[in-house]
């Protein structure tokens, strides 16, 4: 129900914008956000937006590097990622949730298969 796109292969302080398309289905009143999991690696919180898109949520590793947005209309979710480090290189993954905002991923219930980012040094 959810599908990413966007990832590949960039070098350190490169950019990538990842998209999450909803195609089927109107996630448009849903919390959306982004989890990544790395090798050997729990999956961990990376950005969430509300469903109006006037509130978002970033973890501290993340923070002033990466922008969540959205577009309703389009039904996709956006993860604009910046300054790019070798530690970023994961499986970008999104989810939604019917409720407000949160950097819990048990809390998600809608889930995508992945795109994988990686970043060389």
């Amino acid at each position: 129900q959810l599908v990413e796109s966007g990832g590949g292969l960039v070098q350190a302080g490169d950019s990538l914008r990842l998209s999450c398309a909803a195609p089927g289905r109107t996630f448009s009143a849903y919390t959306r956000a982004w989890f990544r999991q790395a090798p050997g690696k729990e999956r961990e919180f990376v950005a969430a937006i509300n469903y109006i898109g006037s509130s978002t949520l970033y973890a501290d590793s993340v923070k002033g590097r990466f922008t969540v947005s959205k577009d309703n209309a389009k039904n996709t979710v956006y993860l604009q990622m910046d300054s790019l480090k070798p530690e970023d290189t994961a499986v970008y993954s999104c989810a939604a949730r019917s409720l407000g905002l949160s950097d819990n991923r048990r809390e998600y219930n809608y889930w995508g298969q992945g795109t994988q980012v990686t970043v060389s040094s």
